[in-house]
């Protein structure tokens, strides 16, 4: 590892400071980031930590749906959501182990966007709202493909507000040494349809399901899904498993998705 130095702000106003000068970095739970700088893969002059900032912190309901704050570690929101919004909560307590959910954030997560992490698919079936700073950003228009988002140099995560539906349920098949998805799935009914969100799948990253969600939105049953195909050629290919192999997990975890939203 490289030397640096250190910072931790305790404003948000002071951590956009410190990220403005070059060779900045903000840290949050550091996953990913500090093994790759073990590695000397990443060498930043500077680290901003965001974890003393009362304001990127803790869980509540307020306009909107729930609101968590971004420097919020895997292992409170698995906590503290769980009678607000279930699905996410169960999601929260499914990620790595209880190191890495008592260290990694959500915001770190998303701010990363491993095409194999399993909050951006809960973002994403969620319409949730990613806030940052200087702005909102729509879940929508927020990622933008592999380890790519919308956000800008500099540009700081401060919460993300979920819309709260009335069925929901995440379903992940799991590398066993990471627990990383190899395949997962977010369900999330609204009274204006369904939306389905897939991680771990695709060469794009997190991604919709569209066909899905219009069937579902007709009919929310596991066989309303039994007629459709996920077309394999954008699928991953690794290792773990061919295109073919992903696509059909797509198709099969919806399906356990959904029944475990109805259970």
């Amino acid at each position: 590892m490289h030397n640096f130095d250190f910072v931790k702000p305790s404003t948000i106003a002071d951590a956009a400071q410190a990220l403005s000068h070059e060779g900045a970095q903000a840290l949050s739970g550091g996953q990913t980031l500090i093994p790759t700088m073990k590695q000397r893969l990443a060498a930043p002059a500077t680290l901003v930590s965001l974890t003393a900032i009362p304001e990127m912190q803790g869980v509540c309901l307020g306009d909107g749906g729930l609101h968590i704050g971004a420097a919020t570690p895997h292992a409170v929101v698995a906590r503290e959501a769980k009678a607000h919004y279930p699905a996410l909560a169960a999601l929260a307590g499914g990620i790595g182990d209880p190191a890495v959910r008592n260290r990694g954030t959500i915001g770190g997560s998303l701010a990363n966007n491993d095409p194999a992490a399993c909050y951006p698919s809960a973002v994403l079936a969620s319409g949730a709202t990613v806030v940052t700073n200087t702005r909102k950003i729509a879940a929508d228009d927020y990622f933008q493909g592999l380890f790519s988002t919308a956000l800008h140099d500099g540009e700081i995560i401060t919460s993300i507000v979920f819309p709260i539906p009335e069925k929901a349920a995440y379903v992940k098949f799991d590398q066993p040494a990471s627990r990383f998805a190899l395949t997962g799935v977010f369900v999330a009914k609204y009274a204006g349809g369904v939306r389905v969100a897939v991680t771990g799948a695709s060469q794009d990253g997190v991604f919709r399901w569209k066909d899905a969600e219009a069937a579902l939105s007709a009919d929310f049953s596991p066989a309303a899904i039994k007629g459709l195909a996920m077309e394999s050629g954008t699928m991953i290919h690794d290792l773990h498993g061919t295109q073919a192999y992903r696509a059909n997990l797509v198709k099969v975890l919806t399906g356990r998705a959904v029944a475990a939203a109805l259970a």
